[in-house]
């Protein structure tokens, strides 16, 4: 006890270090322990002074470090599905601004140069990218930490999807292909725009549903966004021993990415900035995420980001990496159910004698 109470008053100028990274004395404004030691210290002081306890040995700082907070998560939520609301709101306005495709011909891309269209081709990609959503989904619910991984998971796509909002307003592409049909513009009727955002909601945004016949959200492809994405969280929280389940969760992603182009439904430049972004700004969050040391440093560049203050939000009670670790999402009986003087039965017992 004497060692803890000398450790605990040594000077942080003592401890001041020149490598970028904070010092032991100095807080963290993501989370600090300063007040937390303190009462530790002074629950110590007062326990020594009445030795009437039982002592009970519990990991330290491991119940804490990677609390669920849901109602993080239900936020998380709720900003993806605003902006997959917004989304589909754009592409309703930016369909009233498409050239006609007889005034206005495709633009020149080398991939349609060299590969016809195979028509089938985009119902594969809508397919595959249906199958890795719900392979995800079920990944994600027997998953430890779901609460964690999943605001993870919406906050990206929620960003991404905002990204493209504004990408398909500010830069209206023509139609990539003759073959394509795109629904009659309204121009005025504001009450036909809201049933055709309706009808694009209801039908999630898939042709295969025959709700998407509206053109213009070709900057950037936002399936391609689904399909990598997707990947990267199936990859990323899976067991790394598992190669076979990435490589076949690559390859369906892949070919869905791949068959968006035979089908000449985006042009090259849609796939290729969609796989850019949603590959930078996962890196870019998972490696704040898990190097507890840059959400401190102050020579961290990506603090510079907008969404900064949102990440801080939301992982500043996450202290450590997430763990591959899976379990059963309703546990029976329910922990309000069992009998919690069982536990303590014997620690009760030992007192008593």
């Amino acid at each position: 006890m004497a060692s803890a109470d000398h450790q605990g008053n040594e000077d942080p100028a003592d401890t001041s270090r020149t490598d970028g990274a904070p010092s032991p004395g100095t807080s963290c404004p993501v989370h600090s322990h300063t007040a937390e030691e303190a009462k530790r210290n002074g629950l110590r002081k007062g326990l020594v002074r009445h030795r009437d306890y039982v002592k009970i040995s519990v990991p330290e700082g491991k119940g804490n470090r990677l609390p669920s907070e849901w109602w993080k998560t239900f936020m998380a939520l709720f900003y993806a599905v605003l902006n997959l609301v917004l989304t589909t709101v754009m592409i309703t306005v930016v369909h009233e601004r498409v050239p006609p495709k007889e005034s206005s011909p495709p633009l020149p891309d080398k991939f349609f140069d060299y590969i016809d269209r195979v028509q089938w081709a985009f119902t594969v990609t809508e397919v595959n990218g249906m199958v890795l959503v719900s392979i995800w989904s079920i990944q994600l619910l027997f998953h430890r930490y779901r609460a964690i991984v999943g605001r993870r998971y919406f906050f990206i796509l929620g960003t991404l999807y905002m990204y493209r909002c504004i990408t398909m307003y500010v830069t209206t592409l023509p139609v990539p292909g003759m073959h394509m049909v795109c629904a009659p513009k309204l121009y005025g009727d504001s009450q036909a725009k809201l049933q055709r955002v309706l009808q694009l909601l209801s039908g999630g945004g898939l042709s295969i549903t025959g709700s998407h016949l509206l053109c213009g959200d070709f900057l950037y492809s936002g399936h391609t966004v689904i399909l990598t994405l997707t990947y990267l969280f199936l990859k990323e929280y899976s067991p790394r021993s598992f190669w076979w389940y990435h490589l076949l969760c690559w390859l369906t992603a892949a070919v869905g990415i791949v068959c968006i182009l035979v089908a000449h439904e985006h042009y090259s430049v849609d796939v290729v900035v969609a796989y850019f972004i949603t590959t930078r700004l996962f890196y870019w969050y998972h490696t704040m995420a898990n190097l507890q040391t840059l959400k401190c440093s102050p020579n961290n560049y990506l603090t510079h980001t907008w969404w900064n203050p949102v990440f801080n939000f939301f992982e500043r009670n996450v202290q450590t990496q997430v763990p591959c670790s899976f379990c059963w999402p309703i546990t029976w009986p329910p922990a309000c159910l069992k009998n919690p003087c069982k536990k303590y039965s014997m620690v009760q017992s030992g007192r008593e004698e």
